[in-house]
C-alpha cells in the first residue's frame, strides 16, 4: 500500500491519532515501524471491547510493521489508575503471572503469533535503581499529574491519591523509551498515559511516538462501556451460539459502530446493510464476528440455530439436562435448581416479568407448586433452556 492508503486503513475505527501527519511521516520512512500495545494483566478474560485495539494492532501487523504486545507484569503490580475513583489493589506476582499467561493464550485469536513479539516490562523496569527512578520522576511536575481527571477529582474531594499511582504513567512512558516505540495504541481511557509517553520519549532524546487512540466499545446494553462486571460483555471465548445471541441483542443504533470496530467488513458494504432491514444487518454482523473467533462453519451453525429458536420459535437442538428429585416444584425452585438466577429474589422477579415457561406454558406465580412432567423444558428469558428429568428414589 501507499502511505496514503495505509493511513486511510489505519484511521478506520479510531477516536484520534496524534497526529495523522506524524503517522504519515513515520510510514514514509520506508521501514517497518515498531508498534507497541501495553497489556496490564489485571483482567484476563478478553471480550469484544478489548479486541478493538487488538484488531488495530493486527492491521499494523498485516501492513508489515513490527508489533510488540507488551505484558505489563511490572506495572500490573500497581494497576492502571485510569478511570478509577479510588486506589486499585496491588496484584501479587503470582496473580500477574497467571493473568499474563491467559492474555498470551487469548490475544493470538486476533494477532498472528508468528509475527508478534511478546515482551514484559519487568525486563527493564525491575533493574532500575533509585537514582534512575528519581531521574524519571524529575521529567514531570505534580501540576501535570493533577491534570489527569481521576487524580484531580480525588484530590478535590479529599480522597486518597497514593504516590505510587503517579508512577504508572511514568513507567508506561519509560516502556516506550526502552522499546524505542514509533507508535503506541490505546483506548480513550489511556489518552493521558499515551500523551505522557510522548513527553518522556522527547525528554530522553527520542522522536515521540504516534498515539493511535481507539474508542471504548459500549456493551450489549448500548450505554455502558463493555464490562464483565456489568454483565454487558461478549467474550471471545464464549461458545459460538452464545456470542451470536449476544450480538443479536445489541440495540439497532449500535450496529454500525460494531461493524466499524469489530469487523473488517468494507464500509461501503456496511452502508448497504444499514440501509436495509436492521435485523438482517445485525445477523450479518453476528455471523461475521462469530466467524472471526470460531470459524465460518460454527458461525453458520449459530446463525441457523438462532433462526430456528428465535424466528421459528423452536427448541434448541442441544438442551442441558437437570435432574430433579420430585415431579412437583414452584417456579422459583425450578429456576434455582437449574442455576438460572443468582438468588431466589431474582428468580421471583423473572417469573413476575413473564419470562419463565414450562413446557411452553408461561408460569405466572413464583411460589405456586406445579407438576413437572419428565422431559419437559424450562425456559428462562429468550436464551436459557433446561430439560428437566425427574429421578424418583
Amino acid at each position: 500500500m501507499t502511505v496514503e492508503e495505509q493511513v486511510a486503513t489505519l484511521r478506520r475505527g479510531t477516536a484520534a491519532i496524534t497526529t495523522v501527519e506524524d503517522l504519515g511521516k513515520k510510514l514514509a520512512l520506508g521501514r517497518p515501524l515498531r508498534v507497541k500495545l501495553g497489556l496490564d494483566p489485571s483482567a484476563p478474560d478478553i471480550h469484544l471491547g478489548h479486541t478493538v485495539v487488538l484488531r488495530k494492532l493486527r492491521q499494523f501487523q498485516d501492513l508489515g510493521h513490527e508489533v510488540v504486545a507488551l505484558i505489563g507484569d511490572f506495572t500490573g503490580r500497581i494497576g492502571d489508575p485510569s478511570g478509577k475513583s479510588e486506589t486499585r489493589r496491588q496484584l501479587t506476582t503470582q496473580e500477574v503471572e497467571a493473568n499474563a499467561a491467559t492474555y498470551r493464550q487469548q490475544i493470538f485469536k486476533i494477532l498472528d503469533p508468528e509475527r508478534t513479539k511478546i515482551d514484559f516490562n519487568s525486563r527493564w523496569l525491575a533493574p532500575l535503581n533509585f537514582a534512575a527512578v528519581c531521574e524519571l520522576a524529575s521529567k514531570v511536575t505534580l501540576a501535570r499529574m493533577l491534570e489527569r481527571d481521576d487524580f484531580a477529582t480525588r484530590f478535590r474531594e479529599n480522597r486518597p491519591v497514593h504516590l505510587h499511582e503517579f508512577f504508572y504513567a511514568l513507567m508506561q512512558g519509560y516502556d516506550s523509551v526502552a522499546l524505542r516505540a514509533d507508535v503506541e495504541l490505546g483506548g480513550t481511557d489511556q489518552t493521558f498515559n499515551l500523551m505522557m509517553a510522548r513527553e518522556i520519549q522527547r525528554d530522553y532524546g527520542q522522536e515521540p511516538e504516534v498515539a493511535v487512540i481507539t474508542p471504548l466499545l459500549e456493551g450489549t446494553d448500548g450505554v455502558q462501556k463493555m464490562s464483565k462486571s456489568l454483565g454487558n460483555y461478549i467474550g471471545i471465548d464464549e461458545p459460538a451460539p452464545t456470542m451470536f445471541g449476544k450480538v443479536m441483542s445489541i440495540p439497532d443504533s449500535m450496529i454500525g459502530r460494531y461493524f466499524e470496530v469489530c469487523t473488517t467488513v468494507p464500509l461501503l458494504r456496511v452502508a448497504e446493510l444499514l440501509a436495509g432491514n436492521p435485523r438482517d444487518a445485525k445477523a450479518f454482523l453476528a455471523q461475521s464476528i462469530v466467524a472471526d473467533y470460531h470459524g465460518d462453519a460454527a458461525a453458520q451453525a449459530a446463525a441457523d440455530e438462532f433462526a430456528r429458536v428465535f424466528s421459528r420459535r423452536e427448541l434448541p437442538t442441544e438442551i442441558p439436562e437437570v435432574l430433579l428429585p420430585t415431579g412437583e416444584a414452584s417456579a422459583v425452585e425450578l429456576i434455582m435448581a437449574c442455576a438460572m438466577a443468582a438468588s431466589r429474589g431474582q428468580a421471583r422477579r423473572l417469573v413476575l416479568q413473564g419470562g419463565v415457561s414450562l413446557g411452553g406454558e408461561r408460569l405466572t406465580d413464583p411460589v405456586a407448586v406445579v407438576s413437572v412432567p419428565d422431559g419437559s423444558v424450562l425456559q428462562v428469558g429468550p436464551r436459557r433452556f433446561a430439560r428437566l428429568r425427574v429421578v424418583r428414589s
